[in-house]
């Protein structure tokens, strides 16, 4: 069985593609089947990956928007080893695109990944930073949403908005959407925001909030400017070990059922 996670915050800068990037390298060096998908217009991910070398090259945009298979479009990585479905500044007008089509435009994701689905043991979305349409159809697609939270001032807010909109998706399009789990991010143990941040979410929301939390970390920044995540990069980082750590227990719960 697939697992399909959609990393969703419409704050930007929280980490959300850097878990995306690392939570799938991670799956992968689990021996898990792994495919990501860039689902946000600026193509970090992708870049991130190296899985955009050429100008006209098939992305998320052309499976979306022109029925184009999945499988012409996804890029083979072997190091590490994971699928991608890149994507690029064409998918800067998609939502609007999206808004023509009418009924059944919120399950277009869904329907296309169908064929391919049960080729993977996780499928990883990494969602654009907003709520729009795009995200509607990677909610409507996923089977749960992992939501990173950076510690700053502000942050519930951003969860709160998020889980307001996955509440909305719940009822119209997908009654089965969950809760993967609630990812602090760039925690500094040694500043009294991070901690207070910290010790806010998990008294608001429990056992959802994972035990790991990804610390700042210079190596974590430098990873995508080398096209390679923090396991390539540097294993033994702060960054890696927590990502490590990270799908582990992703991995664990997830088994516990």
């Amino acid at each position: 069985m697939s697992k399909v996670i959609a990393i969703s915050n419409q704050k930007g800068g929280v980490g959300k593609t850097t878990t995306a990037i690392n939570l799938s390298s991670g799956l992968s060096y689990m021996g898990k089947k792994v495919l990501l998908i860039d689902f946000d217009a600026q193509g970090n991910a992708s870049q991130g990956l190296l899985a955009i070398t050429k100008r006209g090259q098939p992305s998320i945009y052309n499976v979306l928007l022109e029925d184009m298979d999945p499988e012409q479009v996804i890029v083979h990585k072997q190091e590490p080893a994971i699928d991608i479905l890149p994507a690029n500044i064409t998918l800067a007008g998609a939502d609007l695109e999206l808004d023509k089509i009418g009924n059944g435009k919120e399950q277009i994701l869904k329907k296309r990944l169908a064929s391919i689905k049960d080729q993977y043991d996780y499928i990883i979305i990494d969602c654009p930073p907003s709520l729009g349409i795009l995200n509607t159809n990677a909610l409507t697609a996923a089977d749960s949403v992992l939501i990173p939270v950076q510690c700053e001032y502000y942050a519930l807010e951003g969860v709160t908005q998020l889980l307001l909109t996955i509440r909305l998706v719940q009822q119209l399009y997908n009654p089965d959407l969950r809760i993967e789990g609630i990812l602090m991010t760039m925690f500094d143990i040694r500043t009294k925001l991070s901690v207070e941040v910290s010790q806010d979410v998990r008294q608001n929301f429990g056992k959802q909030v994972y035990q790991t939390s990804i610390p700042r970390n210079i190596k974590l920044s430098e990873a995508p400017s080398r096209g390679m995540s923090i396991f390539e990069y540097d294993v033994t980082s702060a960054g890696a070990k927590a990502y490590g750590e990270l799908t582990k227990e992703l991995v664990k719960r997830n088994e516990r059922g």
